[in-house]
């Protein structure tokens, strides 16, 4: 069992129990919050205010597009939690129809202004993708953590896709190696917001139960490697909080990034990974 606080935003001093399943090693929040809106603060999306910071937030993002162009080449694609629409912008630029959902609002009106994407502001993911029309892919880019039911949202999902459509889904790593290291200290934990931590077997189980063939399950995607640097510096910050050494995160973090660089590139022990399923 791990007791966690908020340490990576602050909201409020509550400590929060996830526990293990001893058998499938999935972590869960156990008793999540009522007023579990509260801990998606305003801002919680950060809009950038210029074309530069546009710019090279996409192209950071570039790497999900590649990835799904792997699967599927066109048609529509679903994005679930598309914060202000990166992503969402790029796969529009490449042809595919898109519809983002996403429950910030004003993420919605900065991606149907700059974009011209379809965004649906909807605090039940599943309920909106259930009236959206079938789809050839839909992506939660570290979201699915966040979905109260995620097992009853894969059966949906599997409804909503076309036959050869893909679900990709990229989600925190419970089996990784900063995860043994911080515990409750780790980034990723991001307690109360991250209800379930699945391993991916677990994730892959129950996909396969749902109808979906798994295809692609790796920690070593330049997404999920991108994890490895952040969840390093952060989770440091998070300790260090606790004396006058903030400040030294961000460059003990790159440090132990680089040392661990080994072990994280070995599969199956970085911070986050990336699976993709076909109808």
């Amino acid at each position: 069992m791990h007791r966690a606080r908020d340490t990576n935003r602050r909201i409020s001093a509550v400590v929060f129990e996830y526990r293990r399943c001893e058998g499938c090693r999935l972590v869960f929040l156990d008793g999540p919050p009522a007023d579990l809106g509260r801990y998606y603060v305003a801002g919680y999306h950060l809009i950038p205010l210029s074309q530069r910071s546009i710019d090279r937030a996409m192209a950071r993002e570039r790497y999900k597009l590649d990835l799904v162009r792997r699967f599927a080449r066109r048609g529509r694609l679903i994005e679930i939690g598309s914060s202000w629409g990166a992503f969402a912008a790029l796969a529009a630029r490449d042809g595919f129809e898109v519809t983002a959902i996403e429950q910030d609002a004003a993420c919605c009106a900065f991606m149907r202004a700059h974009f011209g994407v379809e965004a649906l502001a909807a605090a039940d993911p599943g309920a909106a993708l259930a009236a959206a029309p079938k789809a050839d892919v839909i992506a939660l880019w570290h979201v699915f953590e966040h979905l109260a039911d995620p097992w009853a949202f894969l059966r949906l999902a599997a409804t909503r896709l076309n036959p050869g459509g893909v679900l990709v889904i990229a989600t925190p790593n419970p089996e990784a190696l900063q995860f043994r290291l911080f515990g409750t200290y780790w980034t990723h934990l991001d307690a109360p917001r991250h209800l379930w931590l699945v391993p991916r077997e677990v994730l892959a189980r129950q996909a396969k139960s749902s109808g979906l063939e798994p295809v692609l399950s790796t920690t070593r995607d330049p997404g999920s490697s991108g994890w490895n640097g952040f969840g390093w510096g952060f989770s440091l910050r998070n300790v260090l909080s606790l004396y006058p050494l903030t400040r030294l995160a961000p460059y003990v973090g790159a440090g132990l990034a680089a040392l661990a660089w080994p072990v994280e590139t070995a599969e199956g022990r970085g911070a986050a990974y990336t699976a993709v399923f076909r109808k």
